[in-house]
């Protein structure tokens, strides 16, 4: 696989890694929740690089879809929405993390040092069998391509789907862009299912006792490669044998009588021989006089022959989406926006996100992640989809940009609650839901931690360190602060005595007595105990089956 190259690699190519977690501020007066919750719906507000890597302790490796619609870097100064890398908040980081180095990066060095650490943190997020879409212009469409060939593997790319973004544009200088681009990867491709498209069922015009059908595809289509067991006799309704095209015919002239092609000039069926077998009752005779195929007696046959489809069975099959889009502008975004009174510039349509979230299968119960949220698309195809099939799928939007309350959050706020002028029947009445606005808050940093100051909350700190002791799911609603349970896994139940209190912090310590009631509660599993130090001898932990690990504060030692 060709190796990517840029300015900048080798010191953002581990930058995930290093990226410290950060306290996600609940804030109820932006919310639209009875509780505000990690657990609900989610809009966060803050550096999408940092608040992803917050997000790991509760969602890693539990995202079925992500859609991100990241800057097209087409350096056009004058957009609303940040679609450039020489905006002050990536200019500042990339002078942050590349230092130096960042001053002499060119337009696209700078976007791939951007993009790289957040597409690693994002594919963390990625369950086994989820997929991600990435929007992009043909700008930066090479390189999202071979960063994501290097961070997903190029086993697990899908496809680049072309989208038909505007019909009226006049500009450019040899051609007017009218179009941009999907680019599609699974986490895993071994366990992602196929995609399935919506069946068109105006082409099921007729009906039977089984219901409705259609019978206009025929057996025998000249662009198939032979296959060894697909060339045999068909009876016609008149006794006679029909075959497709060629110059090799089976030795009997009887109903699925076969021979071995002996090279493409010697046609096939669609079906196997089998598979004829198995459904002759859904074969179509029709007489023609153009009929492309050859009786026993190897003359223009006088009939050809169709396959019947049931509406039913095909919709449970689907149909394999195409890599070209055309009902999708940009315009039906601007037009919705108008009619409910957000104002935001070149956001994609709903209908857009909606048609990917059908398409990989996410269901009731399902995460879909945006962290270029931008005007909130994305949360209203999700809570669309809820409300067609009372579903219980959950959104989580990411914006960094100063109008992650005023039009992103606002935006959702408005269908949710319901906006008699638009023109989607659903918004009008509402869509119903809920959703936790957080702010990104202080990083949790032990070092910082040390002095007393920045102290995070229970539960914040109580995630950070059930997540990075074990690399499972952080589950809130199993935390006991009064008892210092945190959470359970195969291999430990997890207990952490702290406040976010200096006082408390210089004089908690394990005792004997603390332990053994712990062991007493907690019954035979292995415990992982955090606390600022111990009075324990390890000889009498390790009897007890109790895993020490001191808070790296040594607060303890302070002065006082």
């Amino acid at each position: 696989m060709p190796i990517l190259q840029f300015k900048g690699k080798t010191f953002v190519q581990n930058h995930h890694l290093a990226v410290p977690y950060h306290q996600l501020i609940p804030k109820p007066d932006k919310s639209m929740a009875d509780k505000v919750s990690l657990n609900d719906n989610l809009i966060i507000h803050g550096d999408n690089l940092l608040a992803l890597k917050s997000l790991l302790p509760t969602y890693a490796g539990k995202v079925k879809c992500i859609y991100i619609d990241p800057p097209y870097n087409t350096g056009n100064e004058g957009w609303v929405y940040n679609d450039k890398v020489n905006g002050p908040i990536i200019k500042e980081w990339i002078g942050q993390v590349v230092g130096k180095e960042g001053e002499d990066l060119v337009r696209h060095d700078k976007w791939l040092c951007m993009m790289a650490p957040r597409i690693k943190l994002l594919r963390e997020l990625l369950r086994s069998d989820g997929v991600i879409f990435m929007s992009i212009g043909e700008e930066e469409l090479a390189s999202l391509k071979s960063l994501s060939d290097e961070v997903f593997g190029e086993e697990n790319f899908i496809s680049i789907v072309t989208r038909i973004a505007k019909t009226a544009s006049n500009k450019g200088t040899y051609f007017a862009p009218s179009a941009d681009f999907l680019v599609v990867y699974a986490k895993n491709k071994v366990f992602l299912p196929s995609f399935q498209g919506e069946v068109d069922t105006s082409l099921y015009k007729k009906s039977d006792e089984k219901g409705q059908f259609r019978d206009d595809v025929a057996l025998y289509q000249s662009a198939l490669d032979s296959r060894p067991n697909q060339r045999y006799y068909i009876e016609c309704p008149d006794g006679s044998m029909v075959i497709p095209p060629g110059n090799v015919f089976p030795e009997e002239k009887k109903d699925a009588a076969f021979v071995k092609p002996k090279d493409n000039n010697d046609k096939v069926w669609r079906w196997s021989y089998q598979t004829y077998q198995e459904n002759k009752n859904l074969l179509v005779f029709k007489e023609t006089k153009t009929s492309p195929l050859l009786d026993e007696d190897e003359n223009k046959a006088k009939y050809n022959i169709y396959t019947k489809s049931y509406l039913t069975e095909r919709k449970k099959s689907g149909t394999q989406p195409r890599n070209f889009l055309t009902d999708f502008i940009n315009r039906k975004s601007a037009d919705f926006l108008k009619t409910i009174g957000v104002k935001f510039d070149y956001g994609k349509p709903v209908e857009l996100v909606s048609y990917l979230l059908s398409i990989c299968g996410v269901e009731s119960g399902d995460i879909v992640l945006d962290s270029f949220a931008g005007s909130g698309t994305t949360a209203q195809a999700v809570l669309e989809l809820n409300k067609e099939d009372g579903g219980n799928r959950k959104f989580i939007l990411v914006e960094m940009e100063d109008y992650a309350d005023t039009i992103t959050a606002e935006r959702v706020r408005r269908v949710i609650k319901g906006v008699p002028k638009a023109k989607n029947e659903l918004v009008q009445k509402g869509l119903g839901g809920s959703f936790s606005f957080f702010e990104l808050g202080d990083a949790i940093e032990m070092e910082s931690l040390l002095s007393g100051e920045d102290l995070p909350g229970y539960e914040e700190l109580a995630r950070y360190l059930y997540y990075t002791a074990t690399g499972d799911e952080f589950v809130p609603d199993k935390l006991d602060e009064v008892s210092h349970f945190i959470g359970s896994n195969d291999d430990y139940d997890v207990f952490v005595y702290y406040k976010p209190d200096i006082g408390y912090l210089k004089t908690t310590a394990l005792t004997l007595d603390e332990a053994r009631a712990l062991r007493e509660k907690a019954g035979s599993k292995p415990l992982l105990v955090f606390a600022p130090t111990k009075y324990v001898e390890q000889q009498t932990l390790d009897e007890l089956k109790i895993t020490f690990c001191q808070l790296p504060f040594e607060i303890y030692r302070m002065k006082k």
